[in-house]
């Protein structure tokens, strides 16, 4: 008569438990589906897809609870199911807290056009709330498995006895993680203070490149032949490197042009500032050109000139000095470098002067 008994109250709580279940996952479901429609809303459009599995275990898990208070299950199976549902909560729960901090990032992020040219503040909070990101969901995993093991009975008795009696296997834990730990610090540390950020124009290792990617332990430098060069984050905070929009997307671009003594400035600078006007890619502030060094052989003329960005100065530089060769071959050819040779007679050479 017992078993029965069980065997109807099992076959009710299937029942009207995966009707429960159905009921209330598209109830929920419809709701998140109808909040993220509208834009106001910080959560994204697709929030509600993106919840939808986490969301389902925990009401399935919720739901095998259920069962277990009202004893529906054999004896047998009570203790495995109880863990089971314990290890999909903690599982559902810590995907759901992954999906909600991306959720509230997209919808942040959202107010910042990091594809804008001056997106200097746009950068710096992308680059932020990225690393700051990854730092969180890295918690949420470890605490995660952490409250997992410990579920487990025998692994927390071996646990509470191991750290009991490992003072000094944990000093060597610890300095044999001394470099990992440094790494991890470092990406935090960048996150906070921001030496660099998405999309910053760097000097590193002498290659000239675009931080594409900034994670806990390593940087992603796009060089400009399209190479990557991966850095580790603790690079960024212990070795010296050039930072060319730290401050403001805009940048000072320069072309260094080497001349004969014989070559009009004047006239340079003139050609100078209407090659300027000519092109969109000048942002119309810096103008400058001036003579920045002598030899016994000729001179160095500096053009400085400014524009939004740096993709844009390089594609400027590159015109101003294309133009200004062009213009010195045309009009000035004797201006051009040159090496002089005096010739001496053998007879001149030999005789001492009168004078």
């Amino acid at each position: 008569m017992t078993q029965i008994h069980s065997n109807s109250g099992f076959l009710q709580f299937l029942v009207f438990g995966a009707l429960g279940l159905v009921l209330t996952f598209s109830i929920v479901f419809f709701i998140l589906k109808r909040v993220g429609k509208d834009p106001k809303n910080l959560l994204p459009v697709n929030f509600a897809n993106r919840i939808k599995f986490p969301l389902l275990l925990i009401i399935i898990a919720l739901v095998l609870r259920i069962g277990l208070v009202n004893d529906v299950f054999l004896e047998q199976y009570i203790k495995i199911i109880g863990h089971v549902c314990t290890l999909v909560l903690i599982f559902a729960a810590t995907w759901s807290c992954i999906v909600l901090l991306r959720a509230f990032k997209s919808g942040l992020m959202r107010k910042y056009d990091i594809t804008a040219d001056d997106n200097l503040h746009a950068r710096r909070v992308f680059t932020q709330f990225t690393i700051l990101e990854r730092v969180i969901i890295f918690l949420l995993v470890v605490f995660a498995i952490g409250i997992a093991l410990m579920s487990f009975d025998n692994i927390r008795a071996i646990g509470i006895s191991f750290l009991t009696s490992a003072g000094i296997a944990g000093i060597i834990l610890g300095f044999s993680a001394q470099k990992m730990l440094a790494t991890l610090v470092a990406g935090i540390q960048i996150a906070i203070t921001q030496p660099i950020r998405l999309d910053d124009v760097v000097i590193v290792e002498g290659e000239w490149g675009w931080i594409e990617e900034i994670t806990l332990t390593y940087v992603v430098v796009r060089i400009w032949d399209k190479r990557r060069m991966v850095l580790p984050t603790t690079y960024f905070i212990e070795k010296p490197f050039q930072n060319w929009t730290r401050t403001t997307s805009e940048i000072l671009g320069t072309v260094f042009i080497y001349t004969d003594f014989m070559m009009p400035v004047d006239s340079l600078r003139e050609e100078l500032t209407r090659l300027l006007n000519t092109t969109p890619l000048w942002d119309g502030k810096v103008n400058v050109l001036q003579v920045t060094g002598a030899t016994e052989t000729g001179m160095e003329i500096r053009a400085l000139m400014s524009s939004k960005n740096s993709p844009t100065s390089w594609d400027l530089r590159v015109f101003i000095r294309e133009k200004l060769i062009y213009y010195i071959q045309q009009h000035y050819p004797e201006s051009l470098p040159r090496t002089r040779i005096e010739m001496k007679s053998a007879a001149t050479a030999t005789t001492p002067s009168t004078l």
